[in-house]
């Protein structure tokens, strides 16, 4: 049996569907999961409950956590390290691996712009300082040889279907399909790696089936050469055929905005990714797997396809 803990998100419905390459026993594991294959066991489950977190890893070969918390440090606080601290102890119980799907903000902020797996631990953000904690509970287990996992990580990620968790589609492809103007954080002049939903879920897979993947961090695959920030707006404009129209939105309107809208309020302390090249390395997991990242232009041309095909409006 292979679970996913948080199983209904952009990359837990992708990831099951990934896994029927290696397997029929899936089990899917949120508050309301949705079978995504025929054959997939669903399993209803408050992921902050210690009891719920044992039933569901009872009984698997691999766990994955796909799961997302409320975007808040209050809410990262109080779920991440109880979360984390009940998945291990329950995989060490029925000797599962594990295999954590991560994010890039532990990483110290001098060093965004050629992201590897060996990138310096050093968070300068309240989010990222719990993001760190969380990966070292699991390194720290592994190191110790009572666990057996690997961490996952992916940059900013964008892809079809996943309009309410991608800043992308979030800041520069739902305002460009409804004629107005992007809103760009930070500098357009900075480039952005974004790691495609659909390259991240069959890598992860991948992973967790590949028994010297184990006791490893790794970039999930992730288009080389990333386009500027105004270059993703002219991009993602043309395939909407619509006008490249941005507006730079600086820290003190976040901050201001942030008064009527939570989800601003949390994205001050995360600008520093945007005020300087953000540049993502996967070339591990790319030359051990021979597996080519979906190139940029093509994922967007996906994107507007399955989002946007009929909703853009024309402005020129």
């Amino acid at each position: 049996m292979q679970t996913i803990l948080g199983s209904g998100g952009a990359i837990g419905t992708e990831l099951a569907k990934a896994l029927r390459e290696f397997t029929d026993e899936i089990r899917l594991v949120s508050r309301k999961p949705v079978r995504v294959n025929a054959t997939d066991e669903l399993m209803q489950a408050d992921l902050l409950n210690t009891e719920d977190v044992r039933k569901a890893v009872k009984g698997s070969s691999i766990v994955y956590v796909t799961i997302g918390f409320p975007y808040s440090v209050k809410g990262w606080k109080k779920c991440w390290p109880k979360f984390i601290a009940d998945v291990i102890a329950a995989c060490k119980e029925y000797n599962s691996r594990l295999v954590f799907f991560d994010n890039i903000y532990m990483y110290d902020p001098q060093f965004l712009n050629w992201m590897t797996e060996e990138t310096p631990v050093n968070p300068s953000s309240k989010k990222g300082r719990i993001r760190a904690e969380i990966a070292q509970l699991i390194l720290d287990e592994v190191k110790s040889g009572t666990l057996t996992a690997l961490i996952a990580r992916s940059a900013d990620f964008y892809g079809p279907g996943i309009k309410n968790t991608s800043m992308l589609n979030e800041t520069i492809f739902k305002p460009l399909s409804s004629g107005k103007k992007a809103n760009l954080m930070g500098s357009p002049a900075c480039k952005h790696s974004y790691t495609y939903t659909l390259d991240a879920a069959w890598a992860t897979a991948i992973l967790g089936n590949t028994d010297d993947a184990f006791s490893q961090v790794w970039h999930l695959p992730t288009a080389e050469n990333p386009f500027t920030m105004k270059e993703w707006v002219e991009r993602i404009a043309f395939e909407l055929e619509v006008a490249p129209k941005y507006r730079t939105v600086p820290k003190f309107l976040v901050r201001i905005m942030g008064i009527f809208m939570p989800i601003m309020k949390e994205m001050v302390e995360m600008m520093y990714q945007y005020d300087r090249d953000y540049v993502f390395n996967s070339s591990k997991f790319e030359q051990r797997f021979e597996f080519t990242p979906l190139p940029y232009l093509d994922g967007i041309a996906e994107i507007v396809k399955a989002d946007y095909k009929a909703t853009s409006v024309n402005t020129e």
